[in-house]
């Protein structure tokens, strides 16, 4: 929650640091799903004034980039964060929720998301704990979140006191939008790649056309190259989206173990998004887009359950397709994600305004 708190008195009873009277006080809640954090800000007053007045969530996504960013700088930043932080705004009214229980904007070190699976199981468990869904039940609650991308349901476990694991998603319909793409990667040749998407879009190959071993090779060696496959992406292959060009552009690389046929032993990636940002989890909406992928070249089959493991904490997701749907012109999917998502803590943090740094700073 933003407010505005009192920097003065004489320091009894003080509850807060001193801080600036006219500094920001952020309250936020601690979560993380699959070992990938997440900053959920409860309630940001500019955003749901701005939702209040009229806009759209992609309209609002725009904004908070204009006129809020400092807030993300400030909490996903160091000294505040990390160079791996991931945030969450939630927005309740307004024009932004369209009838959802929440609205969400995704926040990133570089930026903001379209979507975010392990960000939507953690503020599911928050929507139950924190009463934004007025009435619960048991044994499974359904609590609706509308995202950038679209509409996104998550459903959590309920004992009528507290939420619980794993929390299961549905997303907005899935995609192959290329499969078998060439692509010259500089200082790796020509590599094949596919392009899926699960609420963002996300280029997928075996670490092996690079020469690495997902498993083994050093995180640096394999975040340098697929960044590199990235940028040649972007360059080279244009996206479309079916509803919104604000949504047609590529998240990042997913490199893969190449097990794509249906096993059920787990098949391991590694997400490079952003800018070099690295995912601790299997990725939710990575998984999202690989299970249509897989759907798509007919590897897989309506309600097969694959595993997928983190390269990075080995933290494990399922995923299934589970409905079979259209999106614009595309054949989709509706794929379901299951993952545990657990609280770490709560924070407040303050700002002063003579603080050279107090907007946070950017090192890799």
């Amino acid at each position: 929650m933003a407010a505005h708190g009192d920097g003065g008195g004489d320091g009894a009873g003080r509850a807060l640091p001193p801080h600036s009277p006219s500094g920001s006080v952020l309250q936020t809640v601690e979560m993380h799903t699959g070992g990938e954090p997440l900053r959920i800000i409860p309630r940001l007053e500019a955003a749901e004034q701005a939702a209040a007045a009229g806009l759209s969530l992609l309209s609002l996504r725009r904004e908070m980039a204009a006129r809020q960013d400092h807030v993300r700088r400030a909490l996903m930043h160091e000294p505040r964060g990390h160079a791996g932080m991931y945030g969450a705004v939630v927005v309740r009214g307004g024009a932004a929720a369209e009838g959802a229980h929440l609205a969400v904007l995704f926040l990133h070190c570089a930026g903001y998301s379209a979507m975010c699976g392990h960000a939507v199981m953690a503020l599911g468990r928050f929507a139950l704990d924190y009463g934004l869904v007025p009435a619960p039940t048991r044994p499974e609650t359904a609590v609706r979140l509308r995202c950038p991308c679209g509409p996104v349901t998550a459903f959590v476990p309920w004992d009528g006191h507290r939420s619980g694991n794993p929390v299961r998603f549905h997303s907005v319909p899935a995609f192959a939008a290329a499969t078998d793409l060439a692509i010259d990667v500089p200082g790796h040749g020509k590599v094949v790649v596919d392009i899926g998407y699960g609420g963002t879009f996300y280029a997928f190959l075996s670490a092996e056309q690079l020469g690495l071993d997902v498993c083994s090779s050093r995180t640096r060696d394999l975040v340098s190259a697929a960044s590199a496959v990235t940028e040649a992406v972007k360059k080279q292959f244009k996206l479309h989206h079916p509803e919104s060009e604000d949504l047609a552009f590529l998240y990042g690389t997913i490199l893969t173990d190449g097990k794509d046929a249906f096993s059920e032993e787990p098949t391991t990636n590694i997400c490079v998004f952003a800018d070099e940002q690295v995912d601790r989890s299997p990725t939710g909406s990575g998984v999202t887009a690989r299970i249509a992928l897989q759907y798509h070249k007919g590897l897989i089959q309506l309600d097969q359950t694959r595993t997928f493991r983190s390269s990075t904490t080995g933290s494990l997701f399922t995923g299934k397709a589970v409905k079979a749907t259209k999106f614009g012109n595309y054949n989709a999917v509706i794929v379901e994600v299951s993952g545990e998502a657990f609280y770490t803590g709560t924070a407040t943090f303050t700002v002063e305004e003579e603080d050279p740094l107090k907007h946070g700073f950017f090192f890799k």
